[in-house]
This record gives structure tokens, C-alpha cells and sequence, in this order.
């Protein structure tokens, strides 16, 4: 009895090796697609990102459909690498949300066909208001193309898909280009990996950016004691501030030694609290600096070591601990 639904049709279900075949064939248009935009970039490249860099306000990006979608995960890596951007709906734009454009902005709009319908009224204000207007589009004799201050063109190239019409190579042009204009402005504007980590403080790429100064612990938290020290009171140290170390320092506070659980344990005999620390610390040991990133830490940790003094100038100034590192997802 039959249950109605329909029966597969297994001669036309290509064998896994032809997705495979087809997948190669996407990312070899797109690679070939990408590898000449790269070729006709020139000077239009530079006057766009001179444009983008000048504005005192924002990038307002924008595109319809597939195009809109590109446009804004570009806003998003602008906004993310120091351009301050927003990404505004065209249609939505001619609603009310043209009061997001300031005079002080400028205007990014994707658009592979440069006729979309929708971005008639964006054109109109950025005319009106003398906002300058940057075009990525295939066509630079389209609507928008003509309206736009500085046109960075896309090569005429087919789309991946088979039938010519599903946006996938023009988009990947799309995206890359905005990644680029994003990446010049960086270099332009001196973005440092500091700035970078104050706009991710969450997620691994902030915690790979964290500097051992943000985790260290400083003064009163550090276990240190004088090089003349007893043993009694360095451990009285160890014990109250609980790092399983002591850092040893001279009378101008430079960390002259340290002493772990495994010198305790090699110094064990009778008078060993009557000892001076001195004669009981490692010599030299490892320190790292506060302005170093936390991940340089955790390498430097590998093993046994689960504590570094910092020290700056040649002064002790913190210490921070393995376990500190890992739980900020500095691993």
C-alpha cells in the first residue's frame, strides 16, 4: 500500500563524489572571481577609503536582500576594527530611519546591479545633505553608480551557481572588498591590539588579548619577604597570602630569588627555620613583564610553574597565577 509520499528518485541523486566535484567548482569561480577584483583594484580603492576615513561621524551601510546581508556583517567588522558604523535598512530608511544619516556620516551601499528601487530615497538624502557616497556595485553606470561619490567596481563575473542567479560570487567579492576597506582603515587610523581588545572584552579573542597588569595581583596580596629574612617569617608569608611561593627582593624591592614548595623540601633538615632566605631561594627566576599579553604568561607557565612575579623597570610591582590566567580563557 502506497503512503502517499513520493518515491526517491535515486537516479537523480548524484553519487557523494559529484558534491564534492561541485563544491570545488564554487570555490574555484569564487578564488578565480576574488583573484581578479584584486587585479582591477587602483586608485578608486585609496579615494573610498580617504572618503571613510575623513567622516566625523559614522559609516552608514546598506543594501537590499543578499547584498543587505553583506553589508552588514561589514558594518560589524568596521565597528569592530575602530570605523564607528551602523548598518541601516534602505527600505526601512525611507520609514524614518534616514534620521540615523548626520550630515557628519558618510554612506557605504552594496548593490551588484545598482537598481535596486529601494535605495532611491538614501540617494536622494545623501544628495541633498551633501553626504558622500561610496558604491560597490557591478555597474557603474546604474542608478547608484552615477549617484555615488567614488565607485569601487565588481569584475563581471558569473555567479557560481549553475543557473547564473543566485548571488554567491558577486556576494564573496562583496564581502571581501568591505573587509578590505575595513583593514586599510585600521592601518590608516594606527588600531592597536589594545584598542581591539577595549571593543572584544568578551570571548577568546578578549581574554587572548588580556595584558598580565589586568590579572596580576599587586601590593598587599604579594608574597614577598627580604633577602635577610628568617625562615620562619618567609614561611608565615607563604602561608598567609597562600600562593605556594615567596618572592625574594632587596632592599631597593628587585626580586633577587624565589622560594616554592620544592626548595622547602630540598632545605629540610634540622635549623632550616633559623636559615636567612637567601640561602634557601632559587636565583633568578622567571619574571615576566605586566604590559605582556596574558596568553605569553600561560607559555611561560608550562609545566610546573604555577605563579610569575612581575616586574617592571626591575621592580617587583605583582604576581599573577596559572590558575587566574585559565579561568579568564586566556588558554
Amino acid at each position: 500500500m502506497s503512503s502517499g509520499a513520493p518515491t526517491p528518485d535515486l537516479a537523480s541523486n548524484p553519487p557523494p563524489d559529484r558534491d564534492v566535484d561541485v563544491a570545488r567548482e564554487v570555490l574555484g569561480q569564487e578564488s578565480a572571481a576574488l583573484a581578479e577584483l584584486s587585479r582591477r583594484l587602483d586608485a578608486r580603492f585609496t579615494e573610498a577609503v580617504e572618503v571613510l576615513a575623513r567622516v566625523g561621524g559614522r559609516v552608514i551601510v546598506g543594501g537590499i536582500g543578499k547584498s543587505g546581508q553583506i553589508a552588514r556583517k561589514v558594518a560589524a567588522t568596521l565597528a569592530s576594527t575602530g570605523t564607528p558604523a551602523q548598518f541601516v535598512h534602505p527600505s526601512e530608511a525611507s520609514h524614518g530611519d534616514l534620521g540615523m544619516v548626520t550630515a557628519q556620516d558618510a554612506v557605504l551601499l552594496f548593490s551588484k546591479s545598482g537598481e535596486n528601487g529601494e535605495l532611491a530615497d538614501i540617494l536622494s538624502y545623501t544628495k541633498r545633505f551633501s553626504i558622500p557616497l561610496v558604491a560597490i556595485t557591478g555597474n557603474p553606470e546604474s542608478t547608484l553608480g552615477r549617484a555615488a561619490d567614488v565607485v569601487l567596481m565588481l569584475p563581471d563575473v558569473p555567479e557560481a551557481c549553475p543557473m547564473g542567479l543566485a548571488p554567491t560570487t558577486s556576494t564573496t567579492m562583496m564581502m571581501a572588498l568591505g573587509d578590505a576597506l575595513a583593514v586599510a582603515l585600521l592601518e590608516r587610523s594606527g588600531f592597536s591590539p589594545d584598542r581591539f581588545r577595549v571593543l572584544h572584552p568578551g570571548g577568546r579573542l578578549g581574554a587572548s588579548l588580556l595584558r598580565v597588569g589586568d590579572l596580576m595581583r599587586k601590593a598587599p596580596e604579594m608574597p614577598l619577604a627580604m633577602r635577610n629574612a628568617s625562615m620562619s617569617d618567609v614561611l608565615l608569608v607563604m602561608s598567609e597570602k597562600n600562593f605556594g611561593c615567596a618572592g625574594i627582593v632587596d632592599d631597593g624591592e628587585r626580586l633577587v630569588g624565589i622560594i616554592t614548595d620544592g626548595d622547602l623540601r630540598r632545605h629540610m633538615a634540622p635549623g632550616l627555620l633559623e636559615m636567612e632566605a637567601a640561602a634557601v631561594m632559587t636565583p633568578d627566576p622567571r619574571t615576566i613583564s605586566s604590559d605582556s599579553l596574558v596568553a605569553e604568561a600561560v607559555a611561560m607557565m608550562a609545566g610546573k610553574i604555577t605563579n610569575l612575579f612581575v616586574v617592571d623597570d626591575g621592580r617587583v610591582v605583582g604576581i599573577v597565577r596559572l590558575h587566574d590566567c585559565l579561568r579568564a580563557g586566556a588558554a
